[in-house]
């Protein structure tokens, strides 16, 4: 894992813009993998401006969702499909056969998760996997465990997770997340780590000491061959 210590939040950003600009121009027709929150939000808004002016970059791109929440009733203003849509997918003209989702309210949803699964099967393995760390270490709804699942599967959410901003917002809580698994992102081709916020010190002290734990779900990335990480100092 290559570390990128960065002044702040916007350095960070920029940081992480241009090196998945550069990739996008000299190969455009990718598949992306997103997560939401915070962290990669100023990144997808450099994504949006860099659009404006020049729209090409992004023609061929294939978005697909790391995670959603389950149970909510389709709460949709609070859903990671929503917050996809209003920051990437509308701003980039991200057409809906160029966008692979899980469904925020599925019938079922073990169907769903084998539905995803089918979509990495035909259109992976994905290019660029950008990533926050959650405050307990997860990734997407990879949450610490004894165990952690390889494929995309329905997660147990953590304490943490209920605690998200997102699950705050919504009138039904979510009752578990929807997620693509550890092998689907340690699969990816590339993978961007963005690492932002006061409440996460604990787990980027566990991340950068370098030992590989179920407990710290993120801690799997130092087995990857080609991930930038990239850490706002502000953070620490």
């Amino acid at each position: 894992m290559n570390i990128h210590y960065c002044a702040d939040y916007e350095g960070m950003s920029q940081m992480a813009f241009d090196i998945l600009l550069t990739n996008l121009k000299a190969k455009p027709q990718q598949l992306i993998c997103t997560a939401t929150g915070n962290s990669p939000e100023r990144l997808y808004e450099k994504l949006a401006e860099s659009y404006k002016g020049a729209p090409k970059i992004f023609k061929e791109i294939k978005i697909i969702k790391l995670d959603e929440w389950g149970g909510t009733n389709g709460d949709y203003p609070n859903t990671s499909d929503y917050y996809l849509q209003k920051k990437l997918l509308e701003p980039l003209q991200i057409s809906k056969s160029n966008y692979l989702s899980f469904d925020s309210s599925p019938t079922d949803a073990k169907k769903e998760c084998y539905r995803m699964e089918n979509e990495i099967q035909e259109h992976g393995p994905i290019d660029i996997c950008i990533l926050g760390l959650g405050k307990n270490g997860h990734l997407g709804f990879n949450e610490p465990s004894k165990t952690l699942y390889p494929d995309c599967h329905i997660a147990d959410l953590s304490e943490s997770s209920l605690k998200h901003p997102m699950a705050n917002k919504m009138k039904t809580k979510p009752t578990y997340g929807l997620t693509l698994g550890m092998a689907n992102i340690l699969k990816s081709k590339k993978i961007i780590l963005l690492v932002t916020g006061p409440s996460k010190k604990k787990a980027i002290k566990k991340l950068l000491s370098r030992e590989i734990t179920t407990s710290l779900p993120a801690s799997f990335l130092w087995l990857h061959p080609n991930v930038d990480c990239f850490l706002d100092r502000s953070s620490l």
